[in-house]
């Protein structure tokens, strides 16, 4: 574990919670590290999964902690269910079960929005959910309407511990209507070609950076990129040893990075 690839590599993934800041405090001289990246002509894309904000949410409090630069990019599981729709489903009814701001921003985005006679409905991170959300998805899953989920995450971490995330609703959701979705964030393949789209990279020019095996490093593996273990999150050297994914590089957190050579 050299570090070598980090000369090569043209686009950093960054993970946000665990990676970039915890609990909405940067992690150590964060803002200093990004700013060496960004110095050594790396692009910086704020990768996530949770799709309970939406994109201009995440740029206000990234730039609140003085961790969003110029030319700096955010990518939510979100955005690409959106990209997905537009691919697979365009012009679709869409039954979706979200917080209002990301509702709002699927509607943005030229997404049909309905409450009734869906073609396919779409399960993201609702903090705001309710049981008639719950209830009414449940009715269109039985029936057959098709079913996409933004990510598979079970567990969202908080500063008071875990709170159940979308895949913790996949499962009940499972149970009551014996559906399964087709999911679309981390760790699966299709999330890396969108952000190959948006960038202008190849996958083999990327290094996602993460503190999730699951997630973040089985993504890194599956689509073909790079990838950095930080252990300032979920992951431990201990508990690494619990999957079969397998990261480029292990720092202790991301500002471990400069003593590796960037260009």
């Amino acid at each position: 574990m050299t570090g070598e690839f980090l000369k090569e590599t043209e686009v950093f993934l960054l993970d946000l919670d665990g990676t970039v800041y915890l609990d909405g405090t940067p992690i150590g001289k964060m803002p200093s590290t990004l700013q060496k990246l960004r110095a050594a002509g790396k692009r910086l894309v704020f990768l996530t999964n949770n799709s309970s904000r939406t994109e201009e949410e995440y740029r206000l409090k990234l730039t609140r902690m003085g961790l969003f630069g110029g030319g700096d990019l955010v990518f939510t599981s979100a955005s690409a269910t959106v990209r997905y729709l537009s691919e697979r489903y365009r012009g679709a009814r869409v039954f979706l079960v979200a917080t209002a701001a990301v509702m709002e921003e699927f509607i943005a985005a030229g997404v049909n929005i309905v409450g009734e006679e869906p073609d396919v409905c779409v399960l993201a991170y609702d903090t705001e959910l309710t049981f008639a959300k719950i209830k009414q998805l449940d009715y269109f899953l039985q029936r057959g309407v098709p079913f996409l989920a933004t990510h598979p995450d079970d567990v969202c971490p908080t500063s008071y511990g875990s709170m159940p995330d979308v895949g913790s609703f996949l499962a009940m959701l499972g149970r009551s209507s014996g559906r399964t979705a087709t999911v679309i964030g981390k760790p699966m393949p299709l999330m890396g070609e969108y952000l190959s789209k948006l960038t202008g990279a190849p996958l083999s020019k990327m290094c996602m950076v993460g503190d999730r095996m699951h997630t973040d490093i089985r993504f890194a593996n599956a689509c073909g990129m790079r990838s950095v273990l930080v252990l300032s999150g979920e992951t431990t050297r201990e508990s690494m040893k619990n999957f079969p994914d397998s990261p480029d590089l292990i720092l202790e957190d991301l500002n471990e990075i400069d003593k590796y050579p960037l260009f």
